[in-house]
C-alpha cells in the first residue's frame, strides 16, 4: 500500500521538477538573449572600453609674439600627476585623501576638491592631481602603481610667461574652467570639460578661441588593473593659433621702467600708432607675475600668493590703462577746445577768452594761477589757462560739453581688443543723478568740468584715442593688439573620422575709423597750442627733444580737499601727446597716480618713451638745454579745489596749483 503511493507522489514530484527547471532555464535564456543580442552592442562596448582607452593629448596654446618676433609668452614640456576617472570609481576616495597629501605634498582639502571633481566626469576622463611634478613625485607615483592604479604621470604643455610681471595686464593668463563658467551658455557649446584650461584675463582671454588647440589621445591597451600595455594608435592634437600682436618688446620694456622709476611707482603708461590705431606698449603699475596663477594654484604656497593678489589694496591685478578712471585734468581741455571750435563757441580769427585770474559763481572765487588777460586758443592750452577755460565752458553750457563727450566717444568703451574694459563717466552719466539730487545742474559744476574735475573721470585709453584723433587731423580709431594670427594644418586626411580642419590666417579687421568733424584751421590752432606745451616754453617744455617735436598737454589732477591733498592722496600727474607734431608716427599718454605736477612727473616719463623710440628707429636722441625764456615748471596747469560729483560743489574753496 504505502509503495503504491510512493510511486504516484514520484511522478508528481519529477513533473514539478521539470517545470521548475524549464522555467530556470527559460529565465536564462531570455537573460542571455537580453545580454547578448539585445544589449550585446552596449556589454561589448563597455568591455572593449575596459581593455581599450583613450588618453587625452593635451593642445600646446599658440605663442604670442611682439610685432618683431619675440616671444611674449609661449608653452613648454612639464611633467604632471594624472588622476584617472574609471578606477577611483571603484573604491572609497576618503582613504586616498591622506595617501595623496603625504606622497604628492598636496593640501588635503585640494586632494577633495579634485577627488569630488573627478566624480562628477565622464568615464575615462582624467584631470591633472599635481603640475610641475618632482623627481620625488614622479618616484612615487611609480612605486605605488599596483597600490593606486588611478594615478600615472604624463607629460603635458604648460603656458610660460618668460617676462614675468612685465606685460601681464596685456597678455593675462590661463587657467582652468571653472564649475560656474562650465554652467553658462557662453561655454556649453564649446566642448569644454571640467579641468579644460582657458584664457583668463589679457589677451589669453580675449582671443582664447584661436590660441586653443584642439586635443588628441592615444589609443591604448590597459590590463584589469587599468595600467598600460601597449599603444595601439595616436591621434595628434592640434595646436592653437600662433598670435603676431602690435606689442613692440623694447617700448613695453622702457614703459615698464619709466613707471618703475616713478615716484610712486603706481600708474600707466600707453603708446599708440594713432595712424591706425595698433597699441605698441600698455604698461599698469602695480603688476602681478602670471606665471603663479599657472604654475601654483594647485599649491599651498601659491595659492597664498594668488590670495594676496587679490587681497592688496594696491590692486595689482587692476589694468590701470583701460579699467582705472581717473579725473584727466588739464589734459581735458584739448576735446574741449575742438568741442568749443566745432560748435562756433570761438573761432579761428576769434578765439579769444577772457581769464580775469579766474571766476566768481555766487559767492565763491575760483583762480586761475595769474591773469592772462584774453589769451587766444593756442595760447591758453601751451599756458594751460584755466581761467580761459572756466569762461568757455559757461559759453558752452553743459550741453555743450555733452556735446563734446559724445563727439570724442568718452560715454562709451574704446573697442580694445581686451576684457573688462571701463566706460569713462561724465556730465552725461551724471547730469541725470545731481539734478535728482540736487535739483539742478549748478555753473559751478560746469566750470568744474571744463577742467576736468569733479563729475569727470576717464580711462587713460580713452583720453589717448581722443587726443591721437586731433593728430590725425579728426580720424579716431580703434585701439588693437592683434595684427595676425597666423595660419595651422589639418590634422589627419579629410576621410579620417578624426580629422581636423587647418585654421586660416587672419587680420585684426580695422572698422572704419570715426570722423571727428574740423576744418584744416581749427585743428592747426589746437596742435599748434599743444606743440607750444613743450616747445614753446609751455607747461612741458622740460621734456622738449631737438629734431622730434612732440605736441602735448600736462594734466595735474585734484583727488582731495586742500590740506588734504599730500601723501596718498596727492594729485595724479598726466601728459598726453604725439609726435611728430605736425605729422605722428606714435601717441603716449602717461599716468602717475598721486604724484604731483604733470609736467615734472608724467612728460619726463613719456619723454623717456619717445627716446626710446627714436632709438628703435635709429635716431640718437639729444638732451635739449632750455633756451632763454623757457620756464618749464612756471608755467604749471592751474586749477581749484574740485572733489568729485558726490561731494556739494558749492562747498569747495579755490585753489591753483599744477
Amino acid at each position: 500500500m504505502k509503495l503504491n503511493e510512493q510511486s504516484q507522489n514520484l511522478g508528481v514530484r519529477i513533473g514539478t521538477i521539470h517545470i521548475i527547471a524549464f522555467i530556470l532555464l527559460a529565465i536564462l535564456g531570455v537573460r542571455l538573449y537580453y545580454l547578448q543580442v539585445v544589449k550585446g552592442e552596449h556589454y561589448a562596448e563597455r568591455a572593449e572600453n575596459q581593455r581599450i582607452r583613450h588618453i587625452p593629448i593635451p593642445a600646446p596654446r599658440g605663442v604670442i609674439f611682439d610685432r618683431n618676433g619675440k616671444i611674449l609668452v609661449d608653452s613648454r614640456p612639464t611633467w604632471n600627476v594624472v588622476l584617472s576617472n574609471e578606477p577611483i570609481k571603484k573604491i572609497d576616495t576618503s582613504s586616498r585623501v591622506e595617501d595623496y597629501g603625504k606622497g604628492l605634498h598636496l593640501d588635503p582639502s585640494f586632494v577633495v576638491e579634485r577627488l569630488e571633481l573627478i566624480k562628477k566626469q565622464n568615464e575615462f576622463e582624467t584631470l591633472v592631481l599635481k603640475e610641475n611634478a618632482t623627481i620625488q613625485d614622479i618616484a612615487w607615483v611609480e612605486s605605488h602603481s599596483l597600490e593606486f592604479p588611478e594615478l600615472r604621470v604624463e607629460n603635458q604643455p604648460q603656458r610660460f610667461y618668460p617676462h614675468g610681471t612685465q606685460l601681464a595686464h596685456i597678455l593675462g593668463y590661463v587657467g582652468e574652467i571653472s564649475p560656474k563658467q562650465l554652467e553658462s551658455d557662453e561655454w556649453k557649446d564649446k566642448g569644454l570639460k571640467a579641468g579644460d584650461i582657458i584664457g583668463k584675463g589679457g589677451l589669453e582671454q580675449y582671443y582664447d578661441e584661436f590660441l586653443r588647440g584642439k586635443p588628441g589621445y592615444r589609443k591604448v591597451i590597459v590590463d584589469s588593473r587599468g595600467r598600460v600595455q601597449s599603444e595601439i594608435g595616436v591621434v595628434p592634437a592640434q595646436g592653437g593659433q600662433d598670435m603676431v600682436s602690435t606689442i613692440d618688446l623694447d617700448l613695453q620694456l622702457a614703459a615698464e621702467q619709466q613707471l618703475a622709476n616713478s615716484s610712486t611707482k603706481r600708474g600707466t603708461i600707453i603708446a599708440m600708432d594713432p595712424n591706425n590705431g595698433e597699441i605698441l606698449a600698455m604698461a599698469s603699475l602695480p603688476s602681478f607675475d602670471p606665471n603663479i596663477f599657472v604654475q601654483g594654484s594647485k599649491t599651498p604656497e601659491g595659492r597664498k600668493q594668488i590670495a594676496a593678489y587679490w587681497q592688496d589694496e594696491k590692486r595689482p591685478l587692476f589694468n590701470r590703462a583701460i579699467q582705472g578712471r581717473y579725473p584727466p585734468g588739464s589734459t581735458w581741455k584739448i576735446p574741449e577746445s575742438v568741442g568749443a571750435l566745432q560748435q562756433g563757441v570761438i573761432t579761428v580769427k576769434d578765439s579769444k577768452v577772457l581769464c580775469g585770474g579766474g571766476i566768481t559763481i555766487g559767492n565763491k572765487f575760483t583762480r586761475c594761477m595769474g591773469s592772462h588777460g584774453a589769451p587766444p586758443l593756442d595760447f591758453a592750452i601751451t599756458h594751460s589757462c584755466d581761467g580761459y577755460y572756466y569762461h568757455l565752458a559757461l559759453k558752452m553750457k553743459i550741453e555743450g560739453l555733452i556735446k563734446m563727450i559724445e563727439t570724442f566717444d568718452y560715454d562709451k568703451r574704446t573697442g580694445i581688443d581686451l576684457p573688462n574694459e571701463k566706460v569713462s563717466q561724465t556730465p552725461k552719466s551724471w547730469k541725470p543723478i545731481i539734478e535728482k539730487r540736487e535739483g539742478r545742474w549748478s555753473d559751478i559744476r560746469t566750470v568744474y568740468a571744463s577742467v576736468g574735475q569733479d563729475t569727470v573721470v576717464v580711462t587713460p585709453i580713452a583720453m589717448l584715442r581722443a587726443v591721437a584723433s586731433v593728430g590725425m587731423k579728426g580720424k579716431m580709431y580703434t585701439p588693437h593688439f592683434l595684427k595676425e594670427f597666423r595660419a595651422i594644418g589639418a590634422v589627419g586626411e579629410e576621410a579620417d573620422l578624426n580629422y581636423i580642419p587647418g585654421r586660416e590666417a587672419f587680420g585684426f579687421q580695422h572698422p572704419e575709423p570715426k570722423i571727428i568733424e574740423m576744418t584744416p584751421e581749427q585743428n592747426d590752432l589746437v596742435v599748434k597750442g599743444m606743440w607750444g606745451v613743450v616747445n614753446g616754453g609751455g607747461t612741458g617744455a622740460g621734456i622738449r627733444i631737438p629734431g622730434f617735436e612732440i605736441a602735448g598737454k600736462t594734466g595735474t589732477a585734484q583727488v582731495a580737499e586742500l590740506g588734504k591733498d599730500v601723501g596718498a592722496n596727492k594729485d595724479h600727474a598726466w601728459f598726453v601727446s604725439f609726435a611728430p607734431a605736425f605729422k605722428p608716427e606714435i601717441a603716449v599718454i602717461a599716468l602717475i597716480e598721486n604724484s604731483g605736477f604733470g609736467g615734472a612727473n608724467a612728460a619726463p616719463a613719456a619723454k623717456g618713451i619717445y627716446e626710446a623710440y627714436m632709438t628703435g628707429k635709429g635716431m640718437a636722441p639729444v638732451n635739449a638745454e632750455v633756451s632763454e625764456g623757457q620756464v618749464p615748471d612756471a608755467n604749471p596747469d592751474v586749477r581749484p579745489v574740485r572733489g568729485n560729483a558726490n561731494s556739494n560743489a558749492n562747498s569747495r574753496a579755490p585753489r591753483a596749483v599744477d
